[in-house]
């Protein structure tokens, strides 16, 4: 038996619920591109992303902790790995579109410069008078602009609803600019699922990596609600915490912030008595997310996080030390552009200095940003 494009779309008709998003009724892409015999449109939106070169640098990019500080901790390429998974569990027990929702995940955090949210503080001071520099429209200026990979249009030529859900994602310490996008509407639940899937990753892996690196002791956490509820669940009663219980704390606080969110989401949906994707959008709150109890719990959580492991001193010194590489790298490169490599230059004429350069320094890893300093900075590295 072979599944078409047809039947997918067929099945998704069937199978999803009124208010999930369906490949058949996509408003489409900006320039002309044939539909495949065998993937639907977000299918190929989510391919499209996961073959760009931006995808692959998520390895070697900041999440807390620097690469080079060891090989087990997360990075944004894990991290977008993990919201993703997360995010195809809750649409699949709702009825959204896992297709869309993986996308939105898999894009989620291309924009990223070096060195995390660092890097993006450092960026968007320094071109604070040349329009800014935020994440997510850094995400969008790679998936229609700055990825070159058909002949025939610039970027991925990725469908609206994709692209929407990246310019909507919002999380704590992301906000949008959904200005060219329907800016009046809120995310479908597809994207807000992204935007909750990715809050729900980085609480619990951090505090995992924060536990794994000794920023955190299990003896800080005790008066943590969530944290008492979880090591009660699975019995742990304080002293050593080994790798195996620590894995299933960790586990178990995953599948307990799931569980409310997926509950807590589709009470939501029934109450707002959503019939299609655009009755979602046009509420006045978003529908995904946790229980009040819940949120209360994640909140005294994050909280924790925040003081303890964010602000730890290790972490602050190589945030310190990261806005200050990147601020000299963009100092240098703006005062002889001659220093850029000629694809960088050639963008210059097209976007200017300041643009082409940001473009740039966003799209480098850690380690190649640490590497063009000592090439631009220390006399005894080779240029």
């Amino acid at each position: 038996m072979i599944v078409t494009r047809q039947k997918m779309e067929e099945h998704e008709a069937q199978t999803l619920a009124p208010y999930g998003a369906k490949s058949s009724e996509s408003k489409g892409r900006a320039y002309p591109d044939d539909e495949h015999a065998y993937r639907t449109a977000f299918q190929r939106d989510r391919d499209r992303i996961l073959h760009t070169t931006a995808f692959r640098r998520l390895e070697y990019k900041t999440q807390v902790f620097v690469n080079y500080e060891g090989d087990y901790y997360r990075t944004r390429l894990t991290h977008t790995l993990e919201v993703a998974q997360i995010g195809r569990t809750t649409a699949r027990a709702i009825g959204a579109n896992e297709d869309l929702i993986e996308a939105i995940c898999l894009a989620h955090d291309m924009g990223h410069p070096p060195f995390g949210h660092s890097g993006e503080t450092a960026l968007n001071t320094l071109m604070k008078d040349q329009g800014g520099f935020e994440h997510n429209k850094q995400t969008l200026r790679i998936v229609t602009k700055l990825e070159h990979r058909y002949p025939d249009f610039p970027g991925l030529n990725l469908t609206w609803e994709t692209r929407e859900g990246i310019v909507k994602h919002e999380t704590e310490y992301d906000a949008s600019d959904a200005s060219d996008y329907d800016p009046h509407l809120r995310g479908n639940v597809e994207a807000q699922i992204a935007n909750v899937s990715d809050e729900l990753a980085y609480t619990s892996h951090d505090l995992d990596d924060g536990l794994r690196a000794g920023l955190i002791a299990p003896e800080m956490l005790k008066g943590i609600t969530l944290w008492d509820e979880v090591t009660e669940i699975v019995g742990w009663k304080g002293g050593t915490l080994d790798d195996v219980t620590r894995h299933r704390i960790i586990r178990r606080l995953l599948s307990l912030e799931s569980n409310d969110l997926i509950q807590a989401t589709s009470a939501n949906i029934d109450a707002a008595n959503a019939k299609s994707p655009l009755d979602v959008q046009k509420l006045d709150h978003n529908v995904v997310g946790w229980s009040d109890d819940f949120r209360k719990k994640n909140r005294e959580l994050k909280n924790f996080l925040y003081q303890k492991m964010y602000r730890h001193y290790r972490v602050v010194r190589m945030a310190e030390k990261a806005e200050k590489f990147l601020a000299e790298l963009f100092n240098a490169y703006i005062s002889e552009p001659a220093q850029l490599p000629p694809t960088a230059q050639a963008r210059i004429d097209q976007v200017g200095l300041h643009r082409a350069v940001c473009d740039y320094i966003a799209g480098m890893t850690d380690r190649y940003a640490l590497d063009e300093h000592a090439k631009l900075f220390d006399p005894h590295s080779k240029p």
